[in-house]
């Protein structure tokens, strides 16, 4: 045991790659491996991530534990390698500086619980001895990492196996395919959540039924974004439908969700869709007047390639692309998580399609920050869509299709909006 319980180093690993930094599967596997290489017995991880950058974690160990906490935009690690018996700990920082591609460090080792302050009590162990005999490393350990969607004030937090079965850095975003413990595989872009297999219903049956029923009888849809294909795949359940047009800017998206999340996107082959892999802001550009009975705006939060799809001139474009009597439906934000998106654009769609033609729909999606989301609407020269008076054939197609969260009650009663966002809405 030496003149010690335990040593204790405390590590500042520098110039660190930030993208494993930011990594926090990688992180989770090189920390355990640091434990193990060392001859450690791993008991328990645990690590989140946080949106948009930054990884906290542990590994517990028999003998102790290691601790990190990085800053991606940084190249900064701050960790704690805590070990007692006769584990060499030196041995996991030189594994940690290798994986994290470590250019520069200071360490410094202290020995904790020095024996000649301490005093060993005399209590009698034999029972616990006897007990640990019969105890067995089971040779595995639990798992415990998290994916963390955040902003400044406010998070969503999901436990995750671990498992990547897809991670590509494209041109435009890191595309990603994890596996959550609640809610099966999901796929984020650039660390947010987009969908899971277990919700993505509530969101994709709300972003197309509604408008499909106001209109009656759509004929010619233009989806933009959507690269998961549950846009398209509840589109094209309605028989009145002649052509979708897709357009989605990061081919590796479809390429994801396409492996991986085949439920969600099994309407890609259908023959109805024209699938095009291109910018959709220049796509609505060119568009020609008076083209679509729908436009829907299926695009991820006001970032990244996403940006442009919430500013004035492409909704002005997107009016111009519809037909008489056509109606607009946009991922509209949370009226809890991103206020200020949420009013913007909404006071967009009222400048552009007039003030009593800007409805906003609000649904519910677990994983999504807050649980609360919207819809939100621009209307061509037709009635509002709560007007509508087609419960039974709403209910009739409800029933035919299996749909598990759009009914005819929730058709009205998700235009019905709280006073604060009522006021949110006012100009």
């Amino acid at each position: 045991m030496g003149t010690a319980l335990g040593n204790h180093i405390l590590v500042e690993f520098m110039n660190c790659d930030p993208h494993i930094m930011n990594d926090v599967v990688a992180i989770e596997r090189d920390m355990v491996g640091a434990a193990q290489k060392a001859g450690a017995t791993v008991i328990n991880s645990t690590f989140h991530h946080f949106s948009p950058y930054g990884v906290s974690g542990v590994v517990v160990i028999q003998e102790s534990h290691l601790a990190i906490h990085t800053w991606p935009e940084y190249g900064y690690a701050a960790v704690d390698l805590f070990t007692c018996g006769e584990m060499n700990a030196w041995i996991s920082f030189d594994h940690l500086k290798e994986c994290f591609g470590a250019k520069s460090y200071s360490a410094i080792e202290l020995k904790r619980g020095s024996l000649n302050l301490l005093q060993r009590n005399d209590f009698d162990i034999s029972t616990m001895r006897s007990r640990a005999a019969e105890w067995r490393n089971p040779d595995f350990y639990t798992r415990n990492v998290w994916f963390t969607d955040k902003d400044e004030d406010q998070a969503l937090s999901l436990r995750f196996t671990g498992e990547v079965f897809f991670d590509v850095q494209s041109p435009f975003q890191r595309v990603r395919i994890l596996e959550s413990n609640k809610y099966g595989k999901l796929l984020a872009l650039d660390d947010m959540v987009m969908t899971t297999e277990k919700d993505e219903f509530h969101y994709h049956e709300m972003i197309s039924h509604p408008a499909l029923f106001t209109i009656g009888a759509a004929k010619n849809i233009l989806v933009i974004g959507g690269g998961d294909g549950g846009t398209v795949r509840e589109v094209l359940r309605h028989p009145s439908v002649e052509k979708v047009t897709m357009v989605e800017i990061d081919g590796a998206v479809i390429d994801a969700c396409k492996e991986h999340l085949p439920a969600i996107a099994a309407s890609f082959d259908h023959p109805k869709l024209e699938l095009i892999v291109d910018d959709g802001i220049e796509f609505l550009k060119n568009a020609s007047a008076g083209s679509y009975d729908l436009i829907i705006v299926d695009g991820s939060d006001p970032v990244g390639p996403a940006e442009g799809l919430f500013s004035v001139s492409f909704y002005t474009n997107c009016y111009n692309a519809l037909k008489e009597n056509g109606i607009l439906v946009a991922q509209g934000e949370s009226p809890k998580f991103n206020e200020k998106a949420f009013a913007e654009l909404n006071h967009t769609l009222q400048d552009i399609f007039g003030k009593d033609n800007a409805p906003v729909s609000l649904f519910f999606v677990p994983t999504y920050p807050t649980g609360m989301w919207s819809f939100q609407y621009g209307l061509k020269n037709i009635a509002h869509p709560k007007s509508i008076d087609k419960a039974e054939s709403i209910d009739a197609f409800v029933a035919q299709e299996g749909l598990r969260y759009y009914n005819s009650d929730i058709h009205i009663g998700s235009f019905a909006t709280p006073n604060f966002v009522k006021q949110l809405l006012k100009k």
